[in-house]
């Protein structure tokens, strides 16, 4: 063995036990830093080391070069994208994940598979999905709504009689995808499976809302020759507009369609009473995308993906060999997702629920509804500043008063960015702004500290 890993490897537990002390002082500091430091000009790339210098000295170099640099991605005020942390029991999880480095797709190695599907079992529920759908972990979003996709895919082809997993995707001849106002991932997906991004019809959505206009979609059905796919939103990046699902899905009645249903965040508005009507109709769709990573406060990276038919997954993704287990009833986890090593991301989702059940998660789900709507009404009363859309949920999408072009948003985006972080959009043809909770240590102290950092800096730039 090589002297400095032996080394190590002697002093395994002292070594944690500083990447330990390291990661609290990070996390202990959080609300003392800035949440996007300023950026400095980036470093020139060291070497390879022909010789290691071992962890400790690993740890001492991360801790000088890299640490400073990173982003307060993790705390209460990174507002940007839709960014979750990391609750003590999913970062509890997500350590033991890499202690025990399970690859959970084969029942021929331990009970990791067993483990995921009790974790899908309780997410299910969660989402108030019934027990046909079956749902395995993937990386993100993206890679939810690719296999969903992919899942519609063999069933159009199933509905043609053909198999676009053995023919290829030319087998299905020309594809619509349609939907009101779709994630940028949707495209990315259909240009990965062969159908492309011109496969993707968009239909009009409500008046001032980015909600999909059934009777449009009703109309786009009709004029769909054969079978199609539709792609419904609950809860849109921008605004967290709900298509109304109950009435998509009761066009299956007069048209012939797989309804794949967006959900990556939008499904946990299930957890509050208050808000659990937009997701009603979400377990009659034949796909689900819900993204973990975002409002469950698991770490990077973790998705689930839900499916009605699964033996349509398992023709998509099966994988032959002969060291990997049979299809069977319950396929492993191999023949259901594009990877073949799947770490075992299940463990840190299953510690959060175990810790906090669905009581401690409707709590952090409700105190960020509850702050983004407090910021809303903060910058609404500011006349620098102007609502694009309201709060309905979690997000506050808005713009500066007067001439919101994107340079002036930037200035105003980078003149907060220690204090808050938000990204850049466009609504309705206009540039704009969002902010976005769904961290679980964010507090009504964290909006005002956001809500005055931002009135300030838009006041001076108006």
């Amino acid at each position: 063995m090589d002297r400095t890993l032996a080394a190590d490897l002697a002093r395994l537990p002292d070594l944690l036990d500083a990447t330990r002390r390291a990661a609290a002082e990070a996390l202990a500091t959080l609300d003392e830093r800035a949440v996007v430091p300023a950026a400095p000009k980036p470093a020139d790339p060291e070497p390879l080391p022909e010789r290691g210098y071992g962890t400790e000295a690993a740890l001492e170099a991360f801790r000088a070069r890299w640490e400073p640099r990173l982003s307060a991605s993790a705390g209460p005020r990174y507002l940007g994208f839709v960014t979750g942390g990391a609750t003590p029991a999913a970062l509890a999880g997500d350590w033991l994940t890499a202690a025990h480095d399970q690859n959970s797709n084969s029942s021929m190695d331990g009970a990791g598979q067993d483990l995921e599907r009790e974790t899908v079992g309780w997410l299910r529920e969660l989402f108030g999905l019934s027990d046909a759908h079956t749902g395995t972990f993937v990386s993100g979003a993206t890679m939810s709504n690719t296999t969903g996709l992919a899942i519609a895919r063999e069933w159009l082809g199933e509905r043609l009689g053909v198999s676009a997993a053995e023919d290829g995707a030319a087998a299905l001849g020309p594809v619509r995808v349609l939907s009101g106002a779709p994630h940028s991932s949707i495209a990315k997906a259909l240009s990965f499976l062969g159908l492309g991004r011109g496969s993707l019809v968009r239909v009009p959505t409500l008046p001032g809302r980015e909600a999909v206009d059934p009777a449009a979609l009703d109309r786009a059905l009709a004029d769909t020759p054969g079978p199609a796919v539709v792609v419904a939103n609950a809860g849109t990046v921008n605004t967290v507009d709900f298509d109304d699902l109950p009435a998509i899905a009761a066009l299956r009645a007069r048209h012939d369609f797989w309804l794949h249903t967006d959900a990556a965040f939008g499904a946990f508005a299930a957890l509050s009473p208050e808000h659990a009507h937009l997701t009603e109709g979400l377990d009659a769709a034949d796909s689900v995308c819900v993204d973990l990573h975002k409002w469950l406060n698991v770490p990077y990276d973790s998705a689930v993906q839900f499916t009605r038919r699964r033996d349509l997954q398992a023709r998509v993704f099966q994988n032959a060999a002969a060291y990997l287990g049979p299809l069977g009833e319950h396929p492993d986890l191999v023949h259901l997702t594009p990877e073949n090593s799947h770490r075992l991301r299940a463990l840190a989702a299953w510690f959060t629920l175990r810790a906090y059940g669905r009581q401690g998660h409707r709590e952090i789900v409700e105190r960020n509804i509850a702050g983004a709507r407090a910021l809303g009404a903060a910058l609404e009363e500011d006349p620098a500043v102007t609502l694009l859309a309201p709060v309905r949920l979690n997000v506050v999408c808005f713009t500066l008063a007067g001439a919101p072009d994107p340079a002036r948003l930037t200035a105003l985006r980078e003149a907060v960015s220690a204090e808050v972080f938000v990204t850049p959009t466009v609504h309705e043809g206009t540039a704009g702004l969002r902010a976005a909770f769904s961290n679980w240590r964010t507090t009504q102290a964290d909006v005002r500290r956001a809500a005055r950092a931002l009135r300030t800096a838009a006041r001076e730039i108006v």
